[in-house]
């Protein structure tokens, strides 16, 4: 089977998002190793009001979520897409959706932090069109950690 992605949006308590950010939490284990235990303080889901759940042939097979970073900027998370869909644009889909979310949401600009050992990762958020910027928050001064930023709306 090989239907049509179909994005729903939802939130944190959402059983198909809580599936897949585990499937995400032991796939990042494995990649950060002894640093997986300093990300993971950061990546709770208990309270996350904006998910997307990408589903294809009744499959959840992606999410990302964004949350408010502060009243210009949504931080981008718990983006994960099965190994098995990778290269099919799910992600891509994902983190358009929630560009367009956070537009909505009245925010101007996106960032995010992933890690030199995810390289989809990278890949995914260069061709997207956000650029590199100096580790914010948590983040300064983390040598694995990689910060990007898309301008959403220019307000200038």
């Amino acid at each position: 089977m090989n239907g049509a992605i179909t994005l729903i949006r939802t939130d944190s308590s959402d059983i198909d998002f809580i599936q897949l950010v585990k499937l995400l939490d032991a796939d990042l284990a494995i990649r950060d190793g002894t640093d997986h235990i300093f990300y993971s303080q950061f990546n709770k889901i208990d309270s996350i009001k904006h998910v997307i759940i990408a589903r294809q042939d009744n499959e959840a097979v992606g999410c990302g979520a964004i949350k408010m970073f502060d009243a210009q900027t949504a931080e981008v998370k718990r983006m994960y897409c099965l190994p098995e869909k990778r290269g099919k644009g799910i992600a891509s889909a994902v983190l358009s959706a929630l560009e367009v979310w956070a537009e909505e949401l009245s925010y101007s600009a996106c960032i995010l932090e992933t890690g030199f050992k995810q390289p989809e990762a990278l890949s995914l958020y260069k061709k997207s069109g956000y650029f590199l910027i100096e580790n914010y928050g948590q983040y300064q001064g983390v040598a694995n950690s990689v910060c990007f930023k898309k301008i959403l709306v220019d307000k200038s």
